[in-house]
């Protein structure tokens, strides 16, 4: 009895020990890095979904426009019971009394026909528009990823920050414990005032409370990344890749503009825009051509299955419209669309010109940013190393050093804010030039 109750108790506590593991290698935070939090987005953001589906629209559209070009064929296999009146169809009956109606009689008939344009401007201007449409679709579907991509890498550098935030705010909590058991020590050996621990006491529930606080906006940064990502809110997740700085060369605005007007989506779409128009406004115009179309069918025809002989016909025929208000209607609707494109890709121009100048003079501006708060980090470290030093030798007591730590926190800020900067002033260059997402891995030094 004894035995079976301790051989029970061992084995739930092996099944308690099993699950204890593995909920704590459930619990193991995802890393995340930058490339997979892009690709991730990319799959499942709703505005490249979108996109992507008003691809596709156009490719349908295309193809039904291209069908006009082709040979269209159809059969048919009427069976016709009918009555003729002969007068009606202008034939004289030359006995009196025989009957001007005739029937009913069936026919029966299987025919193929076949039409094949053989010159039709205006339906093939129509399909090269169709065709420039798609290409634009295209443009726009490869805008809305470049986006996504900025927004990504926004977000993920968001998150980067605040994780570095956290790490300082450690280091300094650290440095006041540090700080405070030294107070401590030095008054309990009656070296130090009572002021100096509860001053140091001070400082360690502040900064324990600013390391709270950026813990807690570390872990909302890593919220709203995972949502937009497609992860789970709930999912333990942390960053592969810390905030960190890498210098890069700053190139000339000149060569840049002609290579992001050549590279930006949003500018190219524009572009294929107005060639849809100006194909538009050739099959507009090619409404006064004449078309040339050619129309054949063949099958036998009888009034009994045993009789079916075959017969057919051919024909090449030119249409010509004559009389077409609606033609000037839709040329003037035309034009005005190529007149707000051409406002619009102008406007772009100007607008591509200040995001490339505005990143440059950003990139140029953090980076020196950077230089700078990296020397005051460093010399607000060696302040606070001097006033612990000082204080632990009793030369004066811990006043200079709390005001030292505050220092060091301020630097540590102000040298996070500028790493930050030169980071998103890289993504908005790499933006600004196009490509984003073809080589955000690589541009710029990430």
């Amino acid at each position: 009895m004894n035995g079976k109750f301790w051989a029970s108790r061992v084995v739930f506590l092996a099944l308690l020990a099993a699950g204890l593991a593995q909920q704590a290698e459930c619990q193991t935070p995802y890393r995340l890095t930058l490339a997979e939090a892009i690709q991730k987005g990319l799959q499942r953001n709703l505005g490249v979904l979108v996109a992507r589906a008003r691809v596709e629209e156009a490719e349908g559209t295309r193809e039904r426009q291209r069908a006009s070009l082709m040979p269209r064929s159809y059969a048919e296999t009427p069976v016709v019971l009918q009555s003729r009146n002969l007068q009606a169809m202008g034939i004289t009956v030359p006995i009196p009394g025989f009957p001007t109606v005739v029937g009913p009689f069936g026919t029966y008939e299987a025919r193929v026909y076949v039409d094949q344009p053989l010159l039709d401007l205006q339906s093939y201007h129509a399909w090269r528009a169709t065709d420039k449409q798609e290409q634009s679709r295209r443009n726009d579907y490869q805008d809305a990823r470049d986006s996504v991509v900025r927004q990504i890498e926004n977000l993920y550098l968001s998150a980067q920050s605040a994780a570095a935030l956290v790490e300082a705010a450690k280091s300094r909590t650290a440095d006041s414990e540090a700080l405070y058991k030294l107070a401590k020590d030095r008054h309990d050996n009656g070296k130090a005032t009572g002021v100096d621990v509860l001053r140091a006491q001070v400082q360690l529930a502040t900064d324990r409370q600013s390391l709270l606080e950026a813990g807690n906006n570390a872990k909302q940064a890593l919220l709203v990344l995972a949502r937009t990502i497609g992860l789970s809110p709930g999912a333990p997740l942390e960053l592969a890749e810390a905030l960190r700085f890498e210098p890069v060369e700053t190139p000339e605005t000149g060569a840049l503009l002609n290579s992001a007007l050549a590279s930006r989506s949003d500018y190219l779409s524009l572009g294929t825009q107005r060639q849809a128009l100006v194909e538009q406004q050739k099959a507009n115009h090619a409404r006064y051509l004449p078309r040339f179309s050619v129309d054949a069918n063949y099958g036998p025809i009888g009034r009994n299955f045993g009789n079916f002989p075959l017969t057919g016909a051919a024909e090449v025929s030119m249409t010509v419209d004559l009389f077409d208000r609606d033609r000037q209607g839709e040329a003037k609707e035309i034009q005005s669309r190529v007149r707000r494109v051409d406002d619009q890709m102008a406007d772009l121009r100007l607008g591509i010109e200040q995001d490339l100048r505005g990143a440059l003079l950003d990139l140029d501006s953090a980076a020196g940013e950077v230089a700078v708060a990296k020397q005051g980090l460093d010399l607000a470290q060696t302040e606070l190393t001097l006033a612990r030093d000082r204080f632990q030798e009793g030369v004066t007591d811990n006043l200079e050093v709390i005001t030292a730590q505050d220092a060091v926190a301020r630097a540590q800020q102000n040298y996070i804010t500028a790493l930050t900067r030169h980071v998103d002033a890289k993504s908005a260059l790499a933006r600004a030039l196009g490509n984003t997402e073809k080589t955000y891995e690589h541009d710029l030094g990430r």
